[in-house]
């Protein structure tokens, strides 16, 4: 069988776009991107189906292709608009396509609407399709991009004529080992495991951006290891990762040369670790330093390449990180060991790490050597293989083994049905380390005095309440390490569940014998759960896992605890703990499938004695053969005692070596007959697995044919129904048409007539601005004439106006007129005098009131002796600002009254002066009352009032005065009378 090619290319064809517009002057292009690679389409035309036919492809290899399926690499499209004249592209829309969906048969393209489209009006679309295609072109030193070999790793002079493409791993699957190299040259076999240990620090590749999922996350190591995919068990704290030590092994056939060379052409193994499909980090382990130029080793002892690796983030130049301290980087403890099949020795694993559960003492724990061979036990109706309690079955995903080898290791290890309703002995601790030495008889078990002894027993009751739609033929499985056993417990037969039903499950209980620690025990119940497998069995397709159920060990620690008296008459411990538990579904919904009932009991028999186990090498796990003593007592002398022949010593000796070799015979034979069993069961059951796949695969390829064929019907019944919207459509826009037609016309008529209308408006309306036009003329004419004769009379009364002021001007009114005037103005300047002292009465008042308060400040001040004194001072100083106050005050006032007396003078002489003189005003007012001197008397008349409400508002801005004041009651009656003179005037 032929291996497939390793050199890939990722084509992406663009075949035509739809829905473009019509740019005449302009091109259409497509640059695609991959991986920092850009590659573009020739130049099309800008039309509305532009016709692009172009394939663009990238070289690629599988584990390349792989790397980037787990980041998401997208494949990005843009389509840019060119202008041939200036070169400047336009930027239009972009697609993305997903690398996951590229699979190496061919499929039909798509269609793709481009995102961020400029052209808003338009849903631009573009058929694409992308496909991965063996590379078949590439050159013929292509793999020397993978790595060359190393300088000194030359082909020997016997292999001289092999091409290096030519080493190759190719599996074959009938005798299940992977061959490298060509036949002639693969004369030797070997074992490669790869082990996965502990992990330290994973929590540094969690960048503070990345979002896990909302369930709680399962991470897990994945690696390749010689094509075959491989993952461990996942595991869910980061922080403190537990998981169990898993190997990996793989047959080979080749020799020691070509492995070399092999070895330096694949010089690295890469180990990721995954959260579901994204890598978070990844390392490498050199595989170069197994077999080295010249040495022998392989040839006597296994070789082995391991250590604590740095795990790396992706892409870290490339994001800028920065380094991640040394006592804080993430580490993941790998063995990779290579020997030939045959050498029956144990890999030296040497990986040290810190132990979960670390002593007062801070001690580290080596890991338990990891064996690969699987010991043949012999069946016991009420014994069951332990296994170590970091080894677990290889499951269906994991083991890449042989597939007989893989079967017999299932027929081994699968427990006795029968064996289910007793207690499976585990003398080994399951978490504690284990002090192993080498002895001649075999291996010692040293179980440490600190343990007790517990007997923990589950009994998976019934199931109920089922929620799928279909019967399902239950079967539960489980597995718990702790307990000494890592082969998997399931029920049997099989048990048909279906809806509103509660079934009881046949031979649902076992119980585990072990020996721990009290804390110990606390510890894994918290940290590790029961889970509990739901598996549907089906006799026309394989076995399908429906869900999983988790049950809390570390309930039962909280449960009241029973006392009870053992075997011996020791006092022991009983507790128990029953509980529903739902089954949730194991592929990616949360729902829930049945719910599940159990019942665990734990008891505790008190502390273990310090004793030693013997492990028989001849047995391969079975417990040794009880042991005669080693001395007997001596024997009496024969002159003393006769003896019967039958009890001598040497007989009894004689008869148990002859048992002894009785029974070795017929372990030998059962080992025999167990091997040979095996090996045709094992043939038995690869020949019903090949003949069910190839049934499953007919009925597949029959499901398919027939989910095509009804969606080929469907798709003819929608294309006529499409036909028939289309047809109805049609009609639907004939009959639009029509009415568009006939509605443009009427709109047409309507604007006609808009039009027509509007004319005869124009018309009409400059007839009307002419008429009023030609009135305006006549009325401009005739108010012409009137401002020439109104400018005639007003020249007239200016000269008549000029002739009086020159008649007026000798007259001794007009002196007496100018001298009013001069003695108004030193009236005003008196008054601002006045307003001036009254002020600066007020400024001190202001200043006197300061020094009184600054005066009371000094008198706090005083001591309380001088008080008394200060207290007359101030009555006596009170009495002389009081009579200072009054005196000032009465002068002010005499002063003020004296100002005003002389102001009333004055005024009464003013208004005796003002009576006269418009009498007089009067008298020539008679006369000539369209006289500009009347005109003039009017504005003196003005003048004179407006001084009247001056001064009286003068007078009461100073706040001395009131309107009970005579002054002012005096100055209102005059204003009274000039007003009353200016209305009969």
């Amino acid at each position: 069988m032929v291996s497939k090619s390793d050199q890939l290319l990722i084509v992406v064809s663009i075949l035509e776009g739809r829905h473009f517009p019509k740019r005449p002057k302009h091109m259409l292009v497509v640059e695609a991107k991959f991986d920092g690679e850009q590659l573009a389409t020739d130049p099309v035309d800008h039309t509305d189906q532009p016709e692009f036919a172009t394939e663009l492809a990238w070289e690629i290899d599988r584990k390349a292709l792989h790397q980037h399926r787990l980041q998401r690499t997208p494949v990005k499209l843009q389509c840019f608009a060119l202008d041939p004249l200036s070169s400047a592209k336009e930027t239009i829309g972009y697609i993305v396509l997903d690398l996951r969906s590229a699979q190496e048969t061919k499929q039909a393209p798509r269609w793709y609407q481009l995102l961020s489209n400029k052209y808003t009006k338009f849903k631009s679309e573009i058929q694409i399709s992308i496909a991965l295609e063996t590379d078949t072109k590439a050159p013929a030193d292509s793999f020397k991009a993978k790595g060359a070999p190393p300088r000194d790793g030359k082909v020997p002079a016997s292999l001289s004529g092999l091409d290096p493409r030519d080493i190759v791993a190719v599996l074959n699957e009938e005798e299940g080992y992977h061959q490298i190299g060509p036949v002639e040259y693969c004369t030797d076999s070997f074992i490669m495991s790869v082990t996965i240990a502990f992990a330290t620090q994973l929590e540094q590749l969690i960048p503070c951006t990345m979002k896990l999922p909302e369930r709680q996350p399962e991470f897990f190591f994945y690696y390749s290891l010689l094509g075959n995919d491989v993952t461990n068990e996942p595991f869910n704290d980061l922080i403190n990762p537990n998981f169990e030590p898993e190997r990996a092994s793989v047959r080979i056939r080749s020799s020691v040369e070509i492995l070399r060379i092999y070895l330096a052409l694949q010089s690295k193994l890469q180990i990721h670790l995954c959260c579901g499909d994204q890598s978070l980090g990844s390392t490498e382990v050199p595989l170069t330093g197994l077999l080295k130029k010249g040495s022998t080793e392989i040839n006597h002892r296994p070789v082995t390449v391991e250590g604590a690796f740095t795990l790396e983030p992706p892409n870290r130049a490339k994001q800028k990180l920065a380094p991640i301290p040394v006592e804080l980087a993430p580490t993941v403890g790998v063995s990779v060991a290579l020997q030939r099949e045959g050498i029956d020795a144990q890999s030296l694993i040497e990986l040290k790490t810190q132990n979960e559960h670390e002593t007062e003492h801070s001690q580290k724990r080596a890991l338990t050597p990891i064996k690969e061979k699987t010991p043949t036990v012999p069946k016991s109706p009420s014994v069951s293989p332990a296994l170590p309690h970091n080894q677990s079955p290889p499951t269906k995903d994991d083991a890449t083994e042989s597939e007989v080898e893989s079967l017999q290791y299932d027929k081994d290890t699968k427990p006795n049905p029968k064996a289910m309703n007793s207690s499976v002995p585990a003398l080994a601790q399951p978490v504690t380390t284990s002090n192993v030495s080498e002895t001649t008889s075999g291996q010692k078990v040293a179980v440490p005095a600190a343990s007790h002894h517990f007997c923990f027993s589950i009994d998976l009751r019934s199931v109920h309440d089922l929620e799928v739609g279909f019967p399902v033929n239950c079967i539960l499985r489980y597995s718990y390490p702790f307990f000494g056993s890592a082969a998997p417990i399931m029920t049997n037969p099989p048990v048909e569940v279906r809806k509103n039903m509660e079934v009881f499950l046949p031979q649902s209980y076992c119980a585990f014998d072990f020996a721990t620690m009290p804390h110990q025990l606390q510890d894994t119940f918290l940290r590790i759960p029961l889970l509990v497998e739901l598996w549907h069995k089906d006799k026309m397709s394989k076995d399908l896992l429906l869900g999983i159920a988790r049950i809390q060990l570390s309930n039962i620690l909280s449960s009241e605890k029973t006392r009870f008296l053992g075997a011996n008459g020791e006092q022991c411990w009983r507790q128990t703990y029953s509980d529903n538990v739902p089954v949730i579904a194991a592929q990616g919904s949360n729902n829930r499938i049945v719910d599940l009932s159990y019942t665990v009991t734990l008891e505790d028999y008190g502390l273990v004695k310090m004793r030693e186990i013997f492990v028989s090498e001849s047995s391969q796990g079975l417990p040794a053969l009880p042991q005669k003593p080693s001395s007997l007592p001596p024997a009496l002398c024969p002159s003393e005692i006769q003896t019967e022949p039958r009890e001598t010593l040497e007989y009894k000796a004689a008869l148990e070596l002859e048992m002894w070799k009785e029974m070795q015979e017929d372990i030998f034979e059962n080992q025999l007959k167990q091997k040979e069993l095996a090996h045709m069961q094992a043939l038995a059951e690869e020949w019903k697995k090949r003949d069910r796949e190839r049934e499953s695969l007919v009925k597949k390829k029959v499901a398919e044919y027939t989910v095509l064929e009804g969606k080929l019907q469907k798709t003819l019944i929608d294309l006529e129904k499409r036909e028939q919207q289309l047809a109805s459509a049609d009609s639907e826009l004939q009959r639009e048409k029509k009415e568009l037609q006939s509605e443009r016309e009427r709109n047409f008529q309507e604007l006609q007539d808009c039009i027509r209308r509007a004319k005869e408006d124009c018309v009409h309306q400059v007839e009307l601005e002419r008429l009023k036009i030609k009135q305006l003329e006549e009325d401009k004419h005739r108010l012409q004439q009137k401002l020439n004769e109104a400018e005639n009379k007003y020249k007239n009364l200016e000269k008549e106006f000029q002739h009086f002021k020159d008649q007026q001007s000798s007259k001794p009114e007009i002196r007496l007129q100018s001298e009013i005037n001069l003695l108004t103005l030193e009236k005003v300047e008196l008054e601002r005098k006045l307003e001036s002292a009254t002020k600066s009465k007020l400024h001190y008042k202001q200043q006197w009131g300061r020094a009184l308060k600054e005066l009371a400040r000094l008198k706090q001040r005083e001591q309380e002796s001088q008080m008394a004194r200060l207290k007359k001072q101030q009555e006596e100083l009170e009495q002389m600002r009081l009579r200072y106050l009054a005196a000032e005050e009465k002068d002010t006032v005499k002063t003020e009254r004296q100002e005003l007396l002389d102001i009333r003078n004055e005024l009464n002489r003013l208004r005796q002066h003002d009576q006269k003189q418009y009498e007089d005003s009067r008298e020539i007012a008679t006369g000539k009352m369209d006289s500009p001197h009347g005109k003039a008397l009017e504005e003196g008349l003005d003048d004179y009032l407006t001084r009247l409400i001056e001064e009286r508002d003068t007078l009461m801005r100073t706040g001395v005065y009131n309107h009970e004041d005579r002054i002012i009651s005096e100055l209102d009656r005059q204003i009274r009378e000039v007003l009353v003179k200016n209305s009969a005037s």
